[in-house]
């Protein structure tokens, strides 16, 4: 099975959990094992948090919105999240956050959660795309379910 969606989102707070919600009944249509859905729901929404805080700039021209894609298909989850901010931190550069940080947990979560994170420049002209994929665990066999 293979479903795909994506969103266009405006840099609001609000918009985290919609994503969210979206995914996990998503998930929770074509049975994925809900230990996994949460985990991937949680790497979503500290990927939107940082699309919504960093992901856009106040120059002319430049977006004031992001874009979340998931794609499932097979035995694996990829999402995306790509915004239009500068763009200054990528894979190589994750650091561990201290214990008392209130801020900078995100990515390293990501990383946690997920089995593969890549954090890129998205081509064009500027800003951040954040992909992570996840191993599929299904509670159903994911063919009986009817489109």
């Amino acid at each position: 099975m293979s479903i795909w969606w994506s969103l266009h989102l405006r840099r609001e707070a609000a918009s985290v959990p919609l994503a969210r919600r979206l995914l996990m009944g998503t998930m929770e249509t074509a049975g994925v094992d809900p230990e996994i859905s949460y985990d991937l729901s949680v790497a979503l929404s500290e990927a939107c948090a940082n699309a919504v805080e960093h992901g856009g700039d106040t120059a002319p021209g430049t977006s004031e919105a992001y874009r979340v894609t998931a794609y499932l298909d097979g035995e694996k989850c990829r999402i995306e999240v790509t915004d239009s901010g500068p763009g200054c931190v990528r894979t190589q550069d994750i650091r561990p956050a201290r214990p008392d940080a209130e801020h900078g947990r995100g990515l390293c979560l990501i990383r946690e959660l997920a089995d593969h994170v890549h954090i890129g420049p998205k081509p064009g002209r500027g800003g951040t795309v954040v992909s992570f994929d996840k191993i599929l665990k299904w509670t159903r066999d994911p063919s009986l379910l009817t489109a």
